[in-house]
């Protein structure tokens, strides 16, 4: 009997007239905004802006791409430099070749530069945004396989990746192989689901709900690594990518930790977000100048402050002298 297994697409590119809309960046696109749209739901619940969190992406993704894409080509240099080698196609992002660890050191960058503009302290920001960016993880690896690359090794499994693609060196490569892209795609839905019970269950403050995201996601690619067969540095008999993982995951592990008997529980809804007008912070500020004014004054309500008081006493001493001259 013949197994159904995972086609891959025969193309990543779908032309809509002279644009040619490429699968990959689509992945990508889709993925920021999952992020974005998840993390301000978030940061809302948390006490912040409604807009704070796509502000601050402007600053986040674009550095969030240069850095994977930097990391990528520094750790495989070897495509794109040498005897044979196009440099330029260090540039064409579009064909796949982004690293996780860059585009999260250098999106950091990014965020702390949005975040200060905005008066936000990065780690509240950083918990919101961390499911997102596992989900936007998921979405992207998906133009993996429209690309059909970082397969893993080959396998009889009946859910198998079926590829059939010629390297840029002439060689056709067939077979049936592990399917990385969706193992990474469902742990990373995970670790998204994960991060979102634990920030409620435990109420994750202070940089720990991006901690645990971290520490969760080195976890499986450490095992996705391990089933991978593109080429890779190794060192001691292990992927460059799982020494990088094993660093972050104690590193995030540590401060999880620490934070955590440091700095139990969330930050004040009321200080994490104080430039934004619909924000907990703007809400308690116009409750606190309306309570320094008195009651009634700033809101229109009854009552008043002192010098409303002492008008209206005023008036009606004036209507009494007015009604003891013209006696009825």
């Amino acid at each position: 009997m013949d197994i159904a297994y995972i086609p891959s697409p025969s193309r990543g590119v779908l032309e809509i007239g002279p644009v040619p809309l490429r699968a990959y960046a689509f992945c990508i696109i889709l993925g920021v905004v999952v992020a974005v749209w998840l993390g301000s739901k978030r940061w809302v619940a948390r006490g912040g802006g409604k807009h704070t969190v796509g502000d601050i992406a402007v600053w986040a993704v674009p550095f969030g791409l240069v850095g994977g894409r930097l990391y990528h080509v520094i750790t495989d240099h070897q495509l794109y430099f040498g005897e044979g080698k196009n440099p330029w196609n260090a540039f064409k992002i579009w064909e796949g070749g982004l690293g996780i660890w860059g585009a999260i050191a250098l999106g950091a960058v990014g965020a702390w530069i949005g975040a200060r503009r905005r008066g936000v302290p990065l780690p509240a920001y950083a918990d919101a945004i961390a499911p997102g960016i596992a989900l936007a993880q998921a979405l992207g690896r998906w133009g993996n396989w429209f690309n059909q690359e970082l397969y893993g090794r080959e396998t009889t499994l009946p859910w198998g990746l079926e590829i059939k693609r010629t390297l840029p060196t002439g060689e056709t490569v067939t077979g049936i192989y592990h399917p990385t892209f969706l193992y990474e795609s469902l742990w990373c839905v995970g670790v998204a689901a994960l991060v979102i019970w634990a920030d409620r269950r435990f109420s994750l403050g202070h940089g720990r709900a991006f901690a645990l995201y971290v520490a969760a996601y080195t976890v499986g690619r450490f095992w996705v690594e391990w089933l991978r067969i593109d080429d890779a540095h190794m060192i001691l008999g292990l992927r460059l990518n799982d020494w990088v993982a094993i660093a972050v995951f104690l590193g995030a592990v540590a401060y999880f930790v620490v934070v955590g008997r440091t700095r139990p529980g969330r930050e004040d809804p009321a200080s994490i977000d104080p430039k934004a007008p619909d924000s907990a912070a703007a809400t308690a500020a116009a409750e606190s100048a309306d309570a320094a004014e008195g009651p009634g004054t700033a809101s229109g309500g009854k009552g008043g402050g002192p010098a409303d008081r002492l008008a209206e006493r005023l008036d009606k001493l004036d209507r009494l002298g007015k009604d003891a001259k013209n006696p009825a």
